[in-house]
């Protein structure tokens, strides 16, 4: 049922363009680009991958380093459009894939809190009343009116979390996250990551640690030099992954 459905995605596949030749500099790059002596290579992150995320689901992403992971996450949230084929969403959607990349740096973290919530098309007053939540969660009380480029990347990454984790998302879509900060703020974001799964919140999920992937998530898509290689319980693949690997 179309309905069930929170994600879609659709024989998809990306192509990136790789220089062939190597450059020294900036000049001599675009020497090279108008004398037509640069020659790219194609390479195909993703290779017609399909799969279908249902309402409520946790799905974790899994596979090697280049295997195509962010990629999909990436063409799912909207950020890369595909050679090939297509990813649809049902729903609201709240990407946690490269934290503090809505920042202006030279802004507080107060300001940002404002910035970021637009950026998500959350209203002032929304994010006004919710702005004691993220400093509570984030633990930044202290520094909300010190500019972001003077916090630590784990300093970012508490503060985009808490932004990005407001509210009641259809759609949580989470890269590597929960590798940054200390261990007990990894729990902490794991604990809210479950809050959000037992509110019917649906999960994509990537991750280095497959006991992670195996905690939250119910089902892997297994991604290998962009083909999918497998699809389904992650109770079985994680442990053939870990195996494999």
């Amino acid at each position: 049922m179309e309905n069930d459905l929170m994600v879609k995605v659709e024989n998809v596949s990306m192509r990136f363009n790789l220089a062939s030749e190597k450059v020294n500099s900036l000049k001599e790059y675009f020497i090279k680009t108008i004398k037509r002596q640069i020659s790219y290579n194609d390479f195909w992150a993703l290779d017609d991958v399909s799969f279908e995320v249902k309402k409520g689901e946790a799905v974790g992403l899994i596979g090697l380093n280049g295997s195509g992971k962010s990629t999909m996450l990436k063409v799912i949230a909207g950020v890369l459009k595909p050679t090939k084929g297509s990813a649809k969403v049902y729903g609201e959607m709240a990407p946690l894939i490269e934290l503090g990349a809505g920042f202006d740096f030279d802004l507080t973290a107060r300001e940002n809190v404002f910035l970021n919530g637009a950026i998500l098309g959350h209203s002032r007053k929304y994010m006004e009343e919710n702005y004691d939540d993220i400093v509570e969660f984030s633990e930044l009380g202290a520094f909300m009116d010190t500019p972001v480029k003077n916090f630590s990347s784990g300093m970012i990454s508490r503060l985009a979390f808490g932004i990005a984790t407001i509210g009641k998302p259809d759609l949580l879509i989470v890269d590597e996250v929960l590798s940054v900060g200390d261990f007990r703020f990894q729990e902490k974001c794991e604990a809210r990551i479950k809050a959000m799964l037992d509110g019917g919140t649906t999960l994509l999920f990537v991750s280095h640690s497959i006991s992670q992937v195996k905690e939250l998530c119910s089902k892997v898509v297994w991604l290998e030099h962009g083909k999918m290689r497998a699809f389904g319980p992650s109770e079985l693949y994680c442990d053939e992954y870990a195996e494999a690997y």
